[in-house]
């Protein structure tokens, strides 16, 4: 079993034990946390199948735009269940200063040490086929039509929803 496969199923792992937390917390912002992991486990599963575009845009898009939004309103309806997530729980408090304290480390490592890679590691045609250029060629050319009609689709539930919540509001 080589590298990507163990990496595979890790992230894989982390993933469901991470959707089994959103889902069973009985605090939301456990929860939203939880969904945060499981965001970036996914973006790793992504790596881990040459699809770096969409674990970039996993990672950009849900884990970061999508989550703030969540986290923003979690905060506005003021959970007070979840005043004092960490006052009184020791070990996950250490558990938590320690992996922030790993990924620094990891962080730190990378910056430092870190240099370009000059040859391209793995089979040259499946790093390809996560790229941009790969996926807008295949959009525009092989699944114009279902782009186009994906497309149309989103416009008119837009339409739908603000005629719907112009009725609501008058």
């Amino acid at each position: 079993m080589n590298l990507e496969s163990v990496l595979f199923y890790v992230f894989a792992a982390v993933s469901v034990a991470a959707s089994i937390f959103v889902v069973s917390s009985k605090s939301p912002v456990i929860s939203a946390l939880s969904l945060i992991v499981n965001f970036a486990s996914l973006a790793g599963v992504y790596l881990t199948l040459y699809a770096q575009f969409i674990a970039v845009v996993q990672v950009i898009v849900y884990a970061g735009a999508i989550m703030v939004l969540f986290l923003f309103v979690i905060m506005l309806i003021k959970p007070e269940s979840d005043l004092g997530i960490l006052h009184g729980h020791k070990p996950f408090k250490l558990l938590t200063i320690t992996v922030g304290l790993i990924v620094l480390a990891q962080l730190i490592f990378i910056i430092v040490s870190g240099k370009p890679s000059t040859t391209l590691t793995g089979n040259s045609a499946s790093v390809e086929i996560g790229t941009v250029e790969k996926i807008g060629w295949e959009l525009m050319t092989n699944y114009l039509l279902p782009f186009e009609a994906i497309g149309f689709l989103l416009l008119a539930a837009s339409i739908g929803a603000m005629v719907l919540a112009k009725k609501k509001f008058e």
